[in-house]
């Protein structure tokens, strides 16, 4: 199969072996999957290593149109296929691409934990979302629209300041908020987490529009990883694996 592989010398598209699924694992035909600024830093303890953390696809036992994000210290799915827990995922959106679909777990599962999990927001209590624009700002602000949370403005006072921003705005509005949560940067004051991959979450999602801001093909991944690091960019860079995703 075709895969992407880091190595010291940098990217390349390789063929190698198809992975045999083991324990828990599934394999899953990769339709699409999204890419992520600076991940490339991630894997330097275990090279080479497949980049990419966030899949659309179809299990190849069961037919299943599925979404995942998967686990950090293991190869990534930006490749034909790849080896998943079953634990992390979940049923694709019928309404949503695989495309879309594969913009979807990180930034998703980053607003889920943040607002809900470490924030802990219930209906009628007013969240504050810094980044609002951003690829976990946007969506957090549709998920606290379906908690039934009041989206507070700049400026105004709020149970949970959820920051996805760091620095200038969190510090700013941080004295009228009730609770901080981030994914920023650690802050005093400030509950930080990391996004943590959970098929359970994924599922209980409400209906959420993910931004795409481009999508390239799997032998297009120079212009794909250039594309992270340009102004402008709105949403998520996603490389489609097969044609029709």
């Amino acid at each position: 199969m075709k895969a992407l592989r880091l190595h010291e010398d940098g990217l390349r598209l390789e063929e190698i072996p198809r992975p045999e699924p083991e324990g828990d694992d599934v394999l899953v035909r990769v339709h699409a999957a999204a890419i992520t600024r600076d991940e490339l830093t991630w894997p330097t303890d275990r090279l080479p290593a497949t980049p990419s953390y966030e899949l659309s696809g179809v299990v190849e036992s069961t037919g299943e149109e599925v979404m995942a994000l998967t686990p950090f210290d293991r190869d990534g799915v930006a490749a034909e296929w790849a080896s998943v827990p079953r634990s992390v995922l979940a049923p694709k959106p019928s309404g949503l691409s695989h495309v879309e679909a594969a913009a979807l777990p990180m930034p998703g599962l980053s607003a889920w934990q943040g607002l809900v999990v470490h924030g802990g927001l219930t209906a009628g209590q007013r969240v504050m979302v810094t980044g609002a624009g951003g690829g976990v700002g946007h969506l957090a602000v549709q998920l606290a629209a379906q908690l039934d949370a009041v989206v507070a403005e700049v400026g105004e006072t709020c149970d949970l300041l959820f920051d996805t921003v760091g620095g200038e705005p969190l510090t700013r509005n941080a004295a009228g908020a009730g609770s901080i949560v981030t994914i920023a940067a650690e802050a005093p004051g400030a509950h930080y987490f990391i996004v943590e991959p959970d098929g359970a979450q994924l599922a209980a999602l409400p209906e959420l529009r993910p931004q795409v801001d481009s999508v390239f093909a799997l032998a297009d991944f120079d212009a794909a990883f250039d594309r992270l690091t340009q102004r402008g960019k709105r949403g998520k860079v996603v490389l489609s694996v097969v044609d029709s995703a």
